[in-house]
């Protein structure tokens, strides 16, 4: 029997998801009518807002219809690891959308905009909530410092994948390599997520922080290689941005790659030392 449960409606942070719920729709709906682009990253900003109200509406409903007490995994750990990664995405989406597609006599665009802002104001102190209400004081995987950087590792190769455009790697062996490795190390750290999430490492026959670690240190590895190899032969033909590129043209996003493939590889690096750090010198101790 499914219970109701009003305080998931009424107290602070049930208020500050349904707001979010609706400014994110309202995000979406104004972005649509104030016109379509093929460009990628018009696709990510319209994904954010649709992933953040599903997920914003979801949360709400099990909690109101106290499904959330029923769920097979820590459903605390849960809301506080999308409030955070929702903060994160509405706050790269409220830079993007009017950097790429607003102008002066673009009011709907402009409107889209300051509502992502106030979105990811509300995203932001939905975190700081849950961080302060003794309800939210977790420890699941996802509300720790490696469960933060799997996330960030995860969503930064999501930028990555959206930069990506199939003629700059096609017939390159060496830039066929770099994708390979955004796309294996993308996959195995949402399998890390799913597994830890779903409380299924115990059925590891090896010490699965262990197999993390290890894992860690290849990824680290692999993204020292794309970090040399993208830039060398990506901009091995035009080492300098194109005089005839536009406002923000396929040598751009060349540059976004490189950057984005610096800042993971960096993320991977600290999430090596930190789980070296808490597996090895926190157990001996």
């Amino acid at each position: 029997m499914v219970d109701v449960d009003v305080r998931a409606l009424t107290q602070p942070v049930g208020i500050m998801r349904i707001m979010a719920a609706i400014l994110t729709c309202m995000c979406f709906s104004v972005a649509a009518t104030a016109g379509y682009s093929s460009s990628s990253y018009w696709a990510w900003c319209m994904f954010t807002w649709c992933f953040c109200f599903f997920f914003s509406c979801l949360i709400v409903i099990l909690e109101f219809t106290t499904v959330s007490a029923k769920v097979p995994f820590a459903w605390d750990d849960f809301t506080a690891a999308f409030a955070m990664l929702a903060c994160l995405m509405c706050l790269i989406v409220s830079i993007i959308y009017p950097t790429f597609f607003t102008c002066k006599s673009c009011h709907r665009a402009i409107g889209a905009s300051v509502v992502s802002w106030v979105c990811f104001a509300i995203y932001a102190g939905e975190v700081v909530l849950t961080r302060l209400h003794p309800r939210g004081e977790t420890s699941g995987f996802l509300s720790t410092v490696p469960g933060i950087m799997k996330m960030l590792e995860t969503f930064i190769a999501c930028l990555i994948f959206v930069s990506l455009e199939r003629g700059q790697y096609t017939g390159n062996s060496g830039l066929q390599w770099c994708v390979a490795v955004y796309s294996l190390c993308f996959i195995v750290s949402i399998i890390i997520i799913l597994l830890t999430l779903g409380q299924l490492t115990s059925f590891f026959p090896l010490s699965f922080d262990k197999l993390v670690i290890v894992y860690n240190i290849l990824a680290a590895v692999m993204y020292t290689t794309a970090m040399v190899i993208w830039p060398l032969y990506s901009f091995d033909k035009n080492k300098t941005r194109p005089s005839d590129c536009g406002h923000f043209c396929p040598w751009d996003k060349l540059v976004v790659v490189t950057f984005m493939t610096i800042f993971n590889f960096i993320v991977y690096t600290l999430d090596t030392i930190y789980s070296i750090r808490l597996v090895f010198c926190t157990t001996s101790q």
